[in-house]
């Protein structure tokens, strides 16, 4: 949490009201700020503002070849992991300012997370949004109890006004970054994990620009369990924790070429005390691709009913890339943090996760322009039981020969065997048949 206007006398305020016990030498050493008394302080205070998740056994332990357990944090009332950190940090601000207010500038999970509970605590709050954020986003703030007021095309134009209304006015302008209050709130995961899932081997996080659940989460289990292992799950597009590790210091901004699909994992760049936290306690940070992701979010909907964004179907495109081959025969729990997709990207996600696993398939040939040749291609499609989505057909630009149409067919397929099979079966019978490659 990165707070301007007083903010150095605002943390030590808020971390005063936390009791102050001894802690372990490896945390104390990598992070003074943040000890496993500040996470069950954080747990204590704010179990009455927000779910305990459920983490349930998956439907989809079989096809991996392990015990998964889903954390389901996207069960929030924000769709967010990141209440947990907001409402520990709000009830830790004086008095004084919780009167005065509180203002935040963007529309990510963190500043919705702020209007709801702000809101809840009766702390006057104030979300600036430029004015190409989504209409949807926009409603929902409001409805959290959030003054909203678009300002600007840019963030950087929102962020700017909030911080001059902030100095105008007290009120204390919140930005996300790691501070030890967020960081405790977040890592109540951790604590949370540990009682649900008996014998754990690994945990699987969300990392990328804003990795404060996986270094909080990560003191937490680390403190209780030694043994069990944490891992974190960046984009390869950009793989900011990696390099940060590597550098031995949070790194700039990394363009994002695709920010509105992966929303807060695209953000901008940690702090220091979540890469000190980071190095020293978490196992193996491993990197997927975009079509990982959403191969990831389909197996969600469909095994799990879940709808969860980029942020939330991260950790599982680690199995679903294989990139872990060693939890192989483990109990492994995976934190589903983040469940805010907008409806039309879910749409876009979905119809390209179903090409990329092989689900729809697209092939086009030419067919002489005869009653019935249409038919036969019907009847072969209907023999090999793949389902007819689409056929479109061309005469006016089809060059070959006259007389000849062009057919374009979308059909559904089971799983990737089973377009291989319709795949053979039509070019044995049309070996001209041109399959579009994903």
């Amino acid at each position: 949490m990165k707070i301007v206007s007083r903010n150095e006398e605002l943390l030590r305020d808020g971390l005063s009201r936390i009791p102050q016990s001894s802690s372990r030498t490896s945390l104390s050493s990598c992070n003074k700020l943040i000890r496993f008394e500040d996470i069950s302080a954080a747990a204590f205070k704010i179990q009455c503002g927000v779910q305990k998740t459920p983490c349930m056994y998956s439907r989809l332990s079989k096809q991996y070849g392990m015990d998964i357990y889903l954390k389901k944090e996207f069960l929030q009332y924000t769709g967010s992991v990141k209440e947990r950190g907001v409402l520990y940090l709000l009830t830790s601000l004086p008095q004084d300012q919780q009167r005065k207010g509180v203002i935040v500038a963007s529309d990510s999970n963190f500043s919705m997370a702020v209007a709801y509970h702000a809101s809840e605590l009766r702390i006057p709050v104030f979300v600036i949004m430029s004015t190409s954020t989504s209409p949807a986003r926009v409603k929902m703030c409001r409805e959290y109890g959030a003054m909203v007021i678009s300002y600007g095309t840019t963030a950087k134009d929102s962020q700017t006004h909030a911080r001059r209304l902030a100095q105008e006015n007290g009120y204390l302008y919140l930005e996300e970054e790691d501070s030890a209050v967020y960081l405790s709130g977040l890592g109540t995961v951790g604590l949370e994990l540990y009682e649900q899932v008996p014998k754990l081997d690994a945990v699987i996080f969300p990392a990328g620009g804003h990795c404060g659940l996986l270094a909080g989460s990560a003191a937490a289990l680390k403190h209780l369990n030694p043994h069990i292992s944490v891992i974190g799950v960046e984009s390869e597009s950009f793989p900011v924790l990696q390099q940060s590790l590597k550098a031995g210091h949070p790194i700039e901004e990394q363009a994002c070429s695709n920010h509105h699909f992966y929303g807060d994992v695209s953000g901008l760049c940690f702090g220091s005390n979540s890469l000190q936290l980071t190095g020293k306690l978490v196992d193996k940070v491993v990197a997927v691709r975009e079509e990982d992701v959403l191969v990831s979010m389909l197996r969600l909907l469909e095994y799990e009913r879940a709808t969860v964004d980029a942020e939330g179907a991260i950790g599982l495109a680690a199995l679903v890339a294989g990139k872990l081959p060693e939890l192989k025969g483990k109990r492994v729990a995976i934190v589903i943090c983040s469940g805010n997709v907008e409806l039309h990207l879910l749409q876009q996600c979905i119809a390209r996760a179903l090409t990329l696993d092989n689900r729809v398939c697209r092939f086009s040939l030419v067919l002489p322009d005869c009653p019935g040749d249409i038919s036969k291609l019907l009847e072969i499609l209907a023999r090999e039981e793949a389902r007819v989505l689409d056929v479109k057909q061309e005469r006016t630009f089809v060059t070959s020969e006259l007389f000849m149409v062009k057919v374009t067919c979308t059909v559904e397929t089971r799983d990737k065997i089973h377009a291989a099979q319709l795949r053979s079966a039509l070019l044995e019978r049309y070996p001209t048949a041109a399959w579009t490659e994903r």
